[in-house]
Parts: structure tokens; sequence; C-alpha cells
């Protein structure tokens, strides 16, 4: 993809180097506008439908957040039950009616394809905020991007690093999607540290391996997390058959600070794509990390605004003219100074 303007980013499969590389150029302009030190008002009149027929919490305000940065506006809608698909209506016939009123749409939906089934009946650019187990798009490039930021920290590049994937690698879409994009670069090792039933799916271990990558397999912790990142994933419990196979898999991939002064190198990146399950069962990633400076989970959160915040911009065509309509934030102006 080289031309992003009134485009869909529904699949990863859509992006290559370059594209990747201009979506990390323009986030890193957004800095600014994120970080609350200038307002830009170049989205101002447009309007973003943020549906999520899912539980969501950071990608859906994140989304939000995002447009209204750019200054736009954001109408929200939340769970299946409350929108007209509860009464029967088409995904086709819902974009049809949504693009009538936004200038951009964010979905989340449970079913794998569904916001590609949606897509086709929108007049706008929708962006996928995760279909059922099969891509989140958007984590992968904001995961991309704070993998490219935390290597620099240590001198390194995604080109030539070795990740550790642990957890649910089955359904953890976010695996799925980041594995694809990593394809884009070079010489990557990859740990796939799963239960033996929870192993990422053969299809994107024939990505990864046709792409010349090197794959190691393993069930266990132990020796296999000195890795340059360390990207754990929750059990996924929402996807599996029943409630008691998901019980099985939970807290038996957890990393504490003992784990992680045992097994991981000094200064290797922990991540997450949140929610981390914190439950005393679970406890994926512990408290006692919290305090870690290599612990990048919120430094994540962070670059998921800047990601989204360029593909608005990018979609909608006006990330040329961010800073032709910067403005001051006063009230930041005058804290920043009291």
């Amino acid at each position: 993809m080289s031309n992003f303007v009134s485009k869909h980013i529904l699949c990863v499969n859509e992006l290559n180097r370059d594209s990747i590389e201009t979506i990390f150029h323009v986030a890193k302009k957004m800095e600014p506008y994120a970080k609350k030190q200038k307002r830009t008002k170049v989205l101002e009149g447009a309007v973003l439908a943020n549906l999520f027929f899912e539980p969501s919490t950071r990608t859906r305000v994140s989304f939000g957040t995002a447009f209204n940065l750019l200054g736009g506006l954001v109408r929200e809608t939340t769970g299946m039950q409350s929108s007209a698909l509860a009464k029967g209506e088409s995904l086709y016939d819902t974009a049809r009616v949504i693009s009538a009123y936004a200038d951009a749409v964010a979905m989340r939906h449970p079913d794998a394809g569904s916001v590609a089934d949606f897509a086709t009946g929108s007049t706008v650019p929708v962006i996928n905020g995760g279909d059922g187990p099969n891509e989140h798009p958007t984590q992968a490039l904001l995961d991309l991007l704070t993998i490219e930021k935390e290597l620099t920290r240590f001198d390194r590049n995604i080109d030539g690093m070795h990740i550790a994937l642990v957890g649910d690698l089955k359904y953890g879409r976010t695996v799925h999607s980041l594995s694809k994009l990593l394809c884009h670069y070079k010489d990557v090792k990859f740990s796939m540290v799963a239960p033996d039933g929870l192993q990422m799916p053969d299809s994107i271990l024939d990505t990864v391996t046709n792409a010349g990558h090197q794959i190691e397999l393993v069930n266990t912790m132990e020796g296999n997390l000195a890795a340059d990142i360390v990207y754990q994933t929750r059990i996924q419990e929402e996807r599996f058959p029943s409630q008691e196979e998901a019980n099985k898999y939970r807290g038996g991939f957890r990393i504490s600070q003992a784990i992680y002064d045992a097994h991981c190198k000094p200064n290797s990146v922990l991540m997450h794509p949140l929610p981390r399950d914190s439950r005393g069962d679970a406890n994926e990633l512990d408290n006692d990390l919290n305090n870690n400076d290599n612990l990048a989970i919120f430094r994540q959160v962070q670059n998921g605004v800047l990601i989204r915040m360029a593909l608005f911009a990018l979609t909608l065509g006006v990330d040329e003219l961010v800073e032709k309509y910067e403005t001051d934030v006063p009230w930041y102006s005058s804290k920043k100074n009291s």
C-alpha cells in the first residue's frame, strides 16, 4: 500500500516495509499532540464512528482519543445488543447507514472476517480494531513501533533481533499480526514459547519460515526467554470452546521479577498487548515487575495513540496539513508554567 487516502486498514498483509515506515514517520510527528504540548484542528468537523461489538477498553478509548487529538468528533456504539445487528441487520446494511453519518469507522467484532465484510458496504475508511481470533493490525503496528523504539535504547534494531512470543499463540490475534509484520524485516529469530495445545497456527509458522526467519517451538519458559523482546499474551479464554478448557492453561506462563532475573537477558524488553490478567491464578506479568525499566507495556499504550492518529491522518489525506492547523493548548501551557 503506497497511497492510504480513502483506503481501509483491515489486515497487515496489505502493508509492506515502505508503508510501515510511512506510518511510523507520521506517528512520530504526532508526539507533541499526544503529549498535549500542541493541538491540531486538522479534522475539525470530521466524525469517527467507533463501533465496538466486543469488549474493549484500551483499543476503543485509544481510537477515540486519537481522533479527538486531531480535532475530530467521536460517536460510539458498544456491545452487540445495543446495535441494530441484534435485530438481524446485516453488516453490509449497517455499514451503508453508518458511513452516511461518519467520515471514518473504527470497528471491533468477535467474528473473523467481519470487519472486512462491513467494509464492503462502507463509503468511508474502515480500520480494523480486531476481528475475533483473526487480525489486529493497529495493535501489531503499535507493537512494532514499540519494538523499534525500545531496541533503539540499546543500539539495536529489528533486523537481526530475537523475539520470544509467550503464552496463548493459538488464539492470540496480536501475535498473529505481529509475526506477519516482522516478515518484512531480516534475520529475525522467533522463539514460540507455548503449551503444546496453544502453539502458533501452522499458517503463521509457514509465513514466517517462508520469509527466511529462524523458528524454535518450545513448551517451557526455562532457558527460552533470553531474547531482545519477550512478548507475552493473555490466555484468550473467550476464544476457547469451554471455560474448563481455558482454565487448564491459566497461570502456566507467569513472569515475575525472579523469573526475569533467572531466564531473561539483563536488557530483555517485556511487552504484552494488555489487558494482563492480574487475577491470582493467572498473574501473567507480576506486579513486582512494575518498577522494571524494561517493562514496556504502558509505553505500548502511548504508542497506540500515535499509530491510530497516523492512520486517521493518512486515510483521510491530512497527514501533510497537521501542522498548518496547529494551535496552543492553553490549559497545558498554564499547568506547565505554574
